[in-house]
């Protein structure tokens, strides 16, 4: 009888034995030399600037820190942060207003609302300014009471319209204009379609409006307005050819009894740098809210985020 071992056949063996698997090829970065260059010049540059900048004694750094938080500073920089904060929140409060205006079906408020801001974003702030500084000159007083009747009350003026008042008319009024394109340009972003979809839904305009306009006409608003109110406080600055007690004409007037022009403009320029700093890193966390689902990879990380990580790395190795 015939064994398992007779039955089953042999194991064949390969004539020829089967190569080793070749080693991965490993990706190597293209070197790029010119980048390397241009950057340790920059750098060098960069350095010598600042250099240049912190060992002038004509910089006077010990008048700089001392007048950096004095008294007369802090209030005109509050001042400064008043003028931003009111005459930008009403610049989009009648800015939306205007907006809604350019997008009416009717002819008439188009053209009112198209010519305001022609008017407004056609002539310098300082020219408008100074325009309404001396309204005076074309109506010495103002009056409330019956149009083409008697007046009830009626006031000077130049009593009534003072170089602060004036700088918040004339700034809400530049403001207006700029916010009106901003916004109106916000709404026209948002696609036509998604507002067909939720009319053949049945959604209420006020729905629609919170829940599909506003979202993503903000994701190009907030750019822009974070851009407008940057240039707000920047641009209050004007205000102290009125003799307003802004930041600016507070050091002017330092500088003016003590000759010391240089410092004081240094701490001028340092306060605006840090709120300007302050802004941005606000409004950068503002479009990272707001631009929340418009990407399938999701948002990048932040630099606070991208920093853990490089230091978990490290403690890691």
């Amino acid at each position: 009888m015939a064994t398992p071992q007779d039955v089953l056949p042999a194991p064949s063996t390969p004539a020829h034995p089967a190569p080793p698997p070749a080693p991965e090829a490993r990706i190597v970065a293209r070197r790029k030399p010119g980048q390397w260059v241009a950057a340790a010049v920059a750098l060098l540059l960069a350095a010598m600037a600042v250099t240049s900048v912190i060992r002038n004694d004509a910089f006077q750094w010990g008048v700089v820190a001392d007048w950096f938080t004095a008294r007369s500073v802090l209030d005109g920089l509050t001042l400064t942060l008043w003028l931003t904060a009111v005459t930008l929140a009403l610049g989009f409060v009648f800015g939306t207003v205007l907006a809604t205006m350019r997008l009416s079906t009717n002819p008439v408020l188009r053209t009112l609302s198209w010519g305001y801001i022609w008017i407004f974003r056609s002539t310098p702030p300082l020219v408008q300014l100074l325009f309404f500084f001396n309204i005076g000159a074309l109506y010495p007083t103002l009056g409330l009471g019956i149009p083409f009747g008697p007046e009830f009350v009626t006031v000077r003026t130049v009593d009534l319209i003072g170089p602060t008042l004036t700088a918040v008319i004339g700034l809400t009024l530049l403001e207006t204009a700029y916010a009106a394109e901003v916004i109106r340009g916000g709404i026209l972003s948002v696609d036509r379609g998604q507002l067909e979809a939720a009319a053949a839904l049945g959604l209420g305009r006020g729905r629609v409006l919170r829940r599909i306009v506003v979202p993503q006409a903000m994701r190009a608003i907030v750019p822009t307005a974070g851009n407008m109110l940057i240039g707000a406080l920047k641009g209050t600055s004007i205000v102290s050819v009125l003799a307003v007690s802004d930041l600016l004409y507070s050091v002017q007037l330092v500088y003016l009894q003590s000759y010391r022009v240089i410092p004081m403009l240094m701490v001028a320029t340092l306060w605006y740098l840090a709120i300007t700093t302050l802004l941005s890193i606000g409004q950068y966390y503002v479009e990272r809210h707001f631009a929340k689902g418009a990407t399938r990879d999701g948002l990048p990380p932040t630099p606070l985020q991208r920093a853990r990580a490089t230091l978990r790395r490290v403690v890691a190795s």
